[in-house]
């Protein structure tokens, strides 16, 4: 039997989570996030206007059936991260949020000690914490001893759809922290999504890989089955690699 995902108290029966930014256009992304199937969908607080009585990408989204999860993306501080989150709490979008703090704007690699800090001071001002971290299991313990409600490794550079390049980091994240380990940006086809889950990952979360994909409906729809076969492979148990080969059907008992 298998086990929800649960973060910050709150129960998932969905392993993956989208984001809602380069889609060719706003009913593309419905359907799209329709076909994955998510429950969780990330915007960019810096991309929505706050401002409810005009129009908004929060008009297209079922927040009634979706749990909104609000980054920092385009956050190069601690304090313009911090600052971010509270103006999406302020206008009523969630209390969960995920951290970016990037180092700088040619990588978007995270910027870890700022990323820790913003950490920390969300955490005490009551925030559900999901932060986007490189994949190195030292920090994944960190920001776990902050506080955070789960831990986002990269699986490579955002929007670079290259799979997952370290999944021995991943392997050794997964076993230096508790809270859920969620893949966070990278991913370029539903095999990397599918690797990501037979590695033991709790979840993954995606934006380019969909959006920009030639039919983002159809791929969404891929990611979703990826994510589910992945899972059912890790549960069900792969067999051991070996080295040399391995008769198929049982040799004893055989006449010649």
């Amino acid at each position: 039997m298998d086990k929800p995902l649960v973060i910050g108290g709150k129960t998932f029966g969905s392993r993956l989570l989208v984001g809602t930014g380069k889609y060719p256009n706003n009913q593309t992304m419905v359907r799209a996030l329709e076909a994955s199937g998510a429950e969780i969908v990330t915007v960019a607080v810096r991309r929505v206007e706050l401002d409810r009585g005009k129009a908004s990408l929060l008009d297209h989204i079922d927040l009634k059936k979706y749990t909104l999860l609000p980054n920092t993306a385009g956050c190069f501080t601690a304090d313009d991260a911090i600052r971010t989150c509270m103006l999406a709490r302020e206008a009523g979008m969630s209390n969960m949020v995920k951290l970016e703090v990037l180092g700088d704007e040619k990588t978007l690699f995270p910027d870890v000690e700022a990323l820790l800090e913003a950490a920390r001071v969300l955490v005490r001002e009551g925030f559900v914490v999901l932060p986007y971290t490189n994949d190195d299991p030292i920090t994944a313990r960190k920001l776990e001893d902050a506080g955070c409600a789960a831990v986002m490794p990269l699986a490579a550079p955002i929007g670079s759809g290259l799979g997952i390049r370290n999944p021995f980091n991943l392997k050794i994240i997964l076993e230096t922290v508790k809270v859920p380990v969620i893949v966070d940006a990278g991913v370029g086809t539903a095999s990397d999504a599918a690797v990501a889950l037979e590695l033991g990952c709790d979840g993954i979360l995606m934006n380019t890989a969909i959006a920009s994909a030639k039919d983002p409906v159809m791929m969404a729809e891929a990611m979703r089955e990826a994510v589910s076969a992945g899972r059912k492979a890790l549960l069900s148990g792969r067999i051991p690699k070996k080295l040399y080969a391995t008769a198929s059907s049982p040799l004893d008992g055989m006449f010649f």
